[in-house]
């Protein structure tokens, strides 16, 4: 029997409808079709049961998958699909209990409510469709496209390695200069299976560096010098050097050239296999920090900021936008490159505590947007499920740093054999003691140990 010869009234047509959206079947049962009623029931306590499996079960799993394209588009595809069935049964079941044709004023109202509902089930899935899409769009911008048919996490990621080794890169241009500085400079040693990491920071003012075999050291055998008085020959020059000369790295494309250089570069400095690099280009981190809504630091020290020192950011806790979180970390002013180094990992390191999951998902479309113009890295997409493992072992694992800055390294004649053996003898003390319980070293930035991180970023 249709609606009509039920003759249900406005108040159980509103009743039915809005329980009907939230069990799929009760209008069809109420208009005495139990074997349709049943079968949606059926159908809908299976949908409900796979969602929440799959949130529960799998919940571990759900990052990584969110960083693989292909799992996005599977995900949109069947966010659509429930999303026009659960439309579909909410028409249909209105369709079967709205009131007679001649009550006027009811027919207005419950199609007023069915197209509400309707519409209350759509727009979350436009929105997640548009949040899938726009991670799709991240994930092929900024990462290389995958080079195996195999899937990465059904191998070893890894390769057996015990450590993987990440360079990252703060980049900073300048209005006044061409091309891109490396000022922030630091190697993250992380271990597979912990999540244990230690830091190795380079400063940006290393000079006379020792270039890899091949081109480029017979072009500097007694280390790096630049090539004139615009470039003195130091450390954050050689990504911009080996941009500008495609001889230096025969066969590496345009947008390469400078990561490949300078990668083998800190490997063959620090005596450790280099894997993988990341840049942040300081002004894109800027709208990041905007897209966030500010970042909160402490600062210890009045800090001054602007070109013609027209700034200052007061001691205390505060929070900066991104134009003051950028002078923050890029400041010398009062300062040297070290006290720098030591601010531009307080602030990423509060940038990654405050990245929470209501924040990126309330600025999605901003911080997406601000992330394919401000990072830079040679990652591969089928490395990604792994990274996001390793990144939440990390998260939870002790981090420690270790500096190469005066007193221990001479900037203007760094001992490299040192540099060395201080990285060997750090991941060497970090295997002995993986086993024992954490401890925080007592020690200062550039001494002998390393040191626990958040111990500089009050």
């Amino acid at each position: 029997m249709m609606g009509e010869d039920r003759r249900f009234g406005l108040g159980a047509s509103i009743a039915l409808t809005l329980a009907s959206t939230l069990l799929w079947g009760v209008a069809h049962l109420a208009a005495e079709r139990r074997r349709t009623g049943l079968a949606l029931m059926a159908v809908y306590v299976l949908m409900l049961a796979a969602v929440l499996t799959v949130f529960t079960a799998f919940s571990t799993n759900l990052l990584s998958l969110a960083v693989q394209p292909r799992w996005l588009i599977w995900l949109t595809v069947a966010l659509v699909v429930i999303a026009l069935l659960w439309t579909g049964v909410i028409i249909w079941s209105f369709l079967l209990v709205r009131p007679a044709r001649s009550d006027t004023v009811g027919r207005f109202l419950t199609t007023t409510l069915a197209i509400a509902l309707c519409a209350l089930v759509l727009a979350p899935t436009a929105y997640a469709t548009r949040l899938a899409y726009l991670s799709r769009d991240v994930v092929n911008t900024l990462f290389l496209p995958s080079n195996s048919a195999t899937p990465v996490m059904a191998q070893d990621p890894w390769n057996g390695a015990e450590r993987v080794n990440f360079l990252l890169l703060g980049g900073d241009s300048a209005p006044s200069r061409p091309g891109v500085r490396t000022d922030s400079m630091t190697v993250a040693s992380v271990d597979v299976e912990t999540g244990a990491t230690v830091l190795f920071g380079l400063p940006r003012n290393l000079q006379r560096v020792q270039l890899p075999d091949g081109p480029a050291r017979d072009r500097f055998p007694f280390g790096f010098t630049g090539s004139g008085p615009d470039t003195p020959g130091l450390l954050n020059e050689v990504f911009q050097y080996a941009e500008d000369n495609p001889d230096l790295v025969p066969g590496v494309a345009k947008g390469r050239r400078g990561p490949a250089l300078l990668k083998q570069t800190v490997a063959d400095m620090l005596g450790i296999p280099v894997n993988y690099y990341a840049m942040v280009d300081m002004k894109g981190f800027a709208e990041i920090i905007d897209a966030m809504g500010g970042v909160q630091v402490t600062i210890k020290e009045p800090i001054v900021y602007g070109r013609r020192r027209e700034g200052l950011l007061p001691a205390g806790t505060r929070k900066l936008s991104g134009e003051e979180a950028l002078w923050y970390g890029r400041s010398r002013t009062d300062s040297d490159d070290y006290v720098r180094m030591g601010r531009q990992k307080c602030l990423l390191n509060a940038v990654a505590k405050q990245a929470d999951p209501m924040t990126v998902l309330n600025s999605f479309e901003r911080l997406a947007a601000a992330t394919k113009r401000a990072i830079s890295t040679d990652l591969p997409q089928d490395l990604l499920p792994a990274v996001v493992d390793l990144s939440q072992k990390v998260k939870n694992a002790k981090i420690r740093s270790l500096n190469f800055v005066p007193p221990l390294i001479s900037t203007a004649d760094p001992d490299w054999y040192l540099m060395r053996r201080k990285v060997a003898d750090a991941l060497e003390e970090h295997s002995s003691t993986k086993t024992a319980p954490a401890h925080s070293p007592s020690a200062t930035p550039g001494a002998d140990s390393p040191v626990n991180l958040d111990a500089t970023c009050a």
